[in-house]
């Protein structure tokens, strides 16, 4: 990736990189990257991020899915980092929800968020990313997106959850059509990672291949593997310890 910030080190545009998988992506990258993070609010008091600046730039934003100005906020903050030198290679779209109720107690307000969350969201944040993204000079900026494995096995309890990440599946080629060849566009299809608290991760880990359930590094080592393939695009990648294979 050629578009190098400053002392060799790419810059990448971790959206949703505060929390849990954000956080764990956000800490292995900047061994070698700086970093734009944003999240939906502010950003004080996360005073691990400090921590990360040793070696890298590190710039917080706060974009918010629920704002009526998100669009032009996003494309404002974007052309300053741009003014301020922060030439962006990469980008991992990691923010969603994961919201549960049962078949017909969802109302429109609770599909609204879900779906505004996990599929509009993202595509709004592909698209004010792009253009920037496509000023590399080398032609391999990389798009990267996280998705589920509700993919091959929807989630009932969570069916508008698993139809937004359908939806965003069909992003990921549309996008590689649209964006190539300058920008590269990769999907990652989660098994479990960091289980929710009270969760019971043996029998978790019993229904994979694997016999274990993920770990933040497993993600970290396939968003890098995707950043550094440059024949790689429009495909998505599942990381589930083979659970699709296993009979329910």
């Amino acid at each position: 990736m050629e578009r190098i910030s400053r002392k060799g080190r790419p810059c990448w545009v971790l959206v949703g990189g505060r929390r849990r998988l954000g956080r764990a992506l956000a800490e292995d990258l900047a061994r070698d990257h700086d970093l734009v993070l944003t999240s939906s609010g502010p950003w004080e008091g996360e005073s691990w991020v400090a921590g990360l600046s040793g070696n890298s730039r590190i710039r917080t934003l706060v974009w918010n899915a629920e704002s009526p100005e998100l669009s032009s906020r996003m494309m404002a903050d974007l052309e300053t980092l741009a003014s301020d030198g922060w030439g962006i290679s990469g980008a991992v779209v990691l923010a969603g929800t994961f919201p549960e109720q049962p078949f017909g107690a969802w109302t429109a307000e609770s599909l609204d968020a879900a779906w505004r969350m996990n599929l509009g969201f993202p595509f709004l944040c592909a698209q004010a990313l792009a253009p920037h993204l496509a000023q590399s000079p080398s032609g391999d900026a990389c798009l990267q997106f996280l998705l589920d494995t509700s993919l091959h096995h929807p989630w009932l309890k969570r069916l508008p959850y698993s139809a937004a990440k359908a939806g965003l599946a069909t992003l990921v080629p549309g996008l590689a059509q649209l964006l190539g060849p300058r920008v590269r566009v990769v999907g990652h299809a989660l098994g479990t990672i960091l289980p929710p608290e009270g969760s019971d991760g043996g029998f978790l880990a019993e229904r994979t291949l694997l016999k274990r359930i993920g770990e933040p590094a497993d993600l970290c080592r396939a968003v890098r593997y995707a950043a550094d393939s440059p024949f790689l695009t429009g495909e998505i990648l599942t990381l589930d310890g083979g659970r699709r294979w296993v009979d329910r």
